[in-house]
């Protein structure tokens, strides 16, 4: 499932009024006009900013913020007041405006011309207390945006507005997004439970059931033909196991594991699915637990939650489209073991097989070994371990009458050697330490799954739980216990339970 930007366009809107006359309107449409190109010519916006007409009256402004809304192409809007810009004209507008917004609160000119400022360039550069007015409305309207600070040409500004602008295409993504389910939950599993209507509500996912028969089907029409082509493309691109290698005793085993990969890509394609999910208690009919088909459909940008788990399979979507293009990979993921050290406390990520190849610091190995669980034949799978750096861990959980996120940042450090564990894996170190994050973690009732990204920044997930409205907790190197658990209470009282 290829991301794809270039599908997606954000307005650009500036506020005016009639007040200063023609010739000073002329020159804000120029201004935006310059602003607009220069934006869309630094390099740092994945999504190309289109320039709308000055919007100088409320039906001016009702009409650009509900084209907005209709526009299958606008995926979000950035408004600017070049001047003052009364907020009384922007209520319908705004109140009609279902797309998220970002305020840019900045001005044409960087410096004061102080040899020559008169009231012209006064009357012409208001943005200082034109956007003043303008941010009263949006609070008075209780309305959730991004508001960036600085002058446009600033190379920090225009990544914060790229930044945003990923966080609105992953909205947008989200509110299209269909996950498919093979098998139920994970039995007696509370956590990866949840309200799938309320998620269709407040985020517009929506997910449904598949039995593991209609999966098989899709597999058993794959041709022997086809399998063979694609494990040459394995053969290609992983350090194969001598078994599996052409010729090898478990060849056989790699091409089933082709088929199921070529079934699943055919059932997801024909529905529209940009996530899906597994189970290894729902394997009826097929003769593995699909491992290395995982892999390799997250690596191309595909959602997915293991035993069930739509909730992750969504995040780790949304994720992959907010990271898109950029260093790092994202994967779903569980905190799977410990290292209790005093003197270096870490945390190893891993799951059973499901770890996408998108964070591998080396060429993946492709390797067959027993599973243990499932009770079916031992599952193709790649393993490697992630490279070092920066990193998150994000959950989604179901709180009742609310959905919670919570970010952990991490520190991501080089896996040792682990020559008899044959799974993909992650050593990091949790912010600010590992006692802290675990407690605020489970204190928090955050899930044993979560969605890693090297790409994606604590703050993007902020912007998407303002644009969804959901509450978010952070856990990073500021976090102390005796804090966090208060915010915990004060969100209870705020969210009324």
């Amino acid at each position: 499932m290829l991301i794809n930007f270039k599908q997606f366009e954000v307005w650009f809107v500036t506020g005016s009024q009639h007040l200063y006359g023609p010739e000073t309107l002329k020159q804000v449409a120029q201004d935006s006009k310059k602003i607009v190109d220069g934006l869309n010519q630094s390099g740092k916006l994945p999504i190309r900013l289109i320039c709308k007409p000055t919007a100088k009256t409320p039906d001016e402004i009702s009409a650009v913020c509900r084209d907005a809304s209709a526009s299958d192409r606008c995926i979000g809007v950035i408004f600017w007041c070049h001047t003052f810009s009364p907020a009384k004209m922007w209520i319908n507008g705004l109140r009609t405006l279902t797309k998220p917004y970002l305020h840019l609160h900045t001005q044409f000119n960087r410096d004061i011309p102080w040899d020559r400022i008169d009231m012209d360039f006064m009357n012409l550069n208001q943005s200082a207390h034109g956007d003043r007015e303008f941010g009263f409305i949006c609070t008075r309207l209780r309305q959730n945006r991004k508001v960036v600070v600085g002058h446009w040409q600033e190379a920090s500004v225009q990544e914060e507005v790229g930044s945003w602008q990923r966080v609105a295409a992953a909205l947008q993504d989200l509110k299209t997004m269909k996950i498919a389910r093979f098998g139920d939950n994970m039995r007696e599993v509370a956590v990866t439970e949840g309200d799938k209507v309320e998620a269709q509500i407040r985020m517009g996912v929506a997910v449904n059931g598949y039995g593991v028969g209609d999966l098989v089907k899709h597999i058993d029409a794959v041709s022997d033909a086809s399998a063979r082509k694609l494990c040459e493309q394995y053969d290609s691109l992983y350090e194969m196991a001598k078994e599996l290698s052409p010729g090898g005793a478990r060849r056989e085993g790699l091409m089933y594991s082709a088929k199921v990969e070529l079934g699943m890509r055919r059932f997801l394609k024909e529905g529209g699915f940009k996530a899906f999910t597994t189970t290894f208690e729902n394997l009826y009919g097929l003769k593995q637990l699909p491992g290395m088909a995982v892999q390799r459909l997250m690596n191309d940008g595909y959602g997915f939650g293991a035993e069930g788990d739509w909730k992750h399979a969504a995040m780790v979507r949304c994720l992959k489209v907010m990271g898109a293009g950029l260093k790092g990979g994202c994967s779903f993921m569980e905190d799977y073991t410990y290292h209790l050290d005093p003197a270096g406390a870490v945390v190893l990520g891993a799951h059973m097989l499901e770890i996408c190849p998108s964070i591998a610091d080396e060429k993946p190995s492709c390797e067959v070994h027993p599973l243990g669980i499932g009770g079916k034949e031992d599952p193709i799978r790649l393993t490697f371990a992630a490279g070092a750096g920066k990193a998150l861990n994000a959950t989604l959980i179901d709180m009742g009458n609310r959905f919670r996120m919570i970010v952990n940042e991490v520190d991501v450090i080089k896996a040792r050697p682990l020559p008899k564990l044959p799974v993909a894996r992650v050593l990091w170190k949790p912010q600010p330490d590992l006692q802290t994050a675990a407690a605020a973690w489970i204190y928090a009732g955050g899930a044993h799954h979560t969605a890693f990204s090297q790409a994606v920044t604590s703050e993007q997930l902020e912007v998407l739980a303002d644009m969804l409205n959901i509450e978010c907790i952070f856990i990073d190197a500021h976090t102390e216990l005796r804090r966090f658990r208060q915010e915990l209470r004060w969100n209870a009282a705020y969210y009324g339970a």
